[in-house]
């Protein structure tokens, strides 16, 4: 990770190496932390913030499912993500806005504990690297999808992803790219830090948020595009079976962007191509870059 210049902490800028916390850290112990990750890119007038509302809306609403008051306005923390991109050098970056339990108290009770607010950004390429160009290899994992009878799965908890790194170590292990989560009732659900998409004889799908998913502000983009450029479009169950026999499957997430999958559990994906997941990709691309006008209000200026 190449360092930026400041880290936003509790409301004010401080170096990139002095923005540290007691090892005593009530979150650091029992996963007591919400965040975002959210990305700003380069456009042709400027760098801008991808949806910069939603993700903090997100949030805000973690915030409220974990009891956690912030003390940080939803304005207040979207104006620090753009000082803080407009202070640090990259043009192009991801930004981890996180809330947590500070140092103070231990125990398993949190509300005892202050609530601290950071906010950090760096560059960051593809989060499946050479894979999201040629295709990502992905495997089914024996890791079930946490229930929302366990955890509130539409928190974005630190907690969350202990599931998510569990699917990512067995994956990686096996020789895969990335892991495919099933839910406890076997059906598909995401990746571990991405949504997934299916396409079958043109009609495009997506796991419901019934399933136990994320939902994500790219999945949500993904939708809008299908809606504009009148792709038939469901939310539905699907069992492992069908994303095997699947036309073309896809990741989405801010992180990871629109990822082709190629292969799942040794099977190949579809053999006509992939026109739909390429079609979406290139407009998400031009979305992100200022480049469809009619998406300019998903932009966020950093500029002054």
């Amino acid at each position: 990770m190449k360092p930026q210049k400041e880290i936003w902490m509790d409301g004010k800028l401080v170096p990139w190496d002095d923005a540290k916390i007691h090892v005593l850290t009530h979150g650091l112990h029992y996963g007591m932390a919400i965040f975002e990750g959210i990305r700003a890119f380069k456009t042709p007038s400027g760098t801008a913030i991808f949806r910069l509302p939603e993700h903090i809306e997100r949030l805000m609403n973690s915030a409220k499912i974990y009891r956690m008051n912030l003390g940080f306005s939803a304005k207040e923390i979207a104006q620090a993500c753009v000082d803080l991109v407009r202070n640090n050098p990259a043009e192009e970056c991801y930004l981890r806005p996180i809330a947590y339990t500070g140092y103070g108290e231990m125990g398993l009770n949190p509300l005892t504990s202050k609530i601290s607010v950071a906010i950090a950004s760096w560059e960051w390429g593809a989060y499946l690297g050479d894979a999201s160009k040629k295709g990502v290899r992905a495997t089914i994992t024996n890791w079930v999808r946490i229930d929302s009878r366990a955890m509130p799965v539409q928190a974005k908890c630190a907690a969350n992803y202990a599931n998510s790194a569990l699917a990512k170590m067995q994956a990686v292990a096996a020789g895969y790219d990335e892991a495919i989560l099933l839910n406890v009732n076997g059906m598909v659900a995401e990746g571990p830090g991405e949504n997934i998409f299916r396409v079958k004889d043109g009609i495009l799908s997506t796991p419901p948020a019934s399933s136990g998913i994320l939902r994500g502000i790219t999945r949500d983009t993904v939708i809008q595009f299908a809606r504009d450029e009148k792709i038939t479009f469901y939310r539905n169950d699907a069992t492992k079976e069908e994303l095997y026999t699947s036309d073309e499957v896809f990741f989405s997430g801010t992180a990871a962007g629109i990822a082709r999958v190629s292969e799942i559990d040794g099977r190949q994906i579809g053999d006509n191509g992939t026109p739909i997941t390429d079609r979406l990709a290139k407009l998400y691309e031009q979305t992100i870059h200022g480049k469809v006008r009619r998406y300019s209000k998903w932009l966020t200026p950093v500029s002054p």
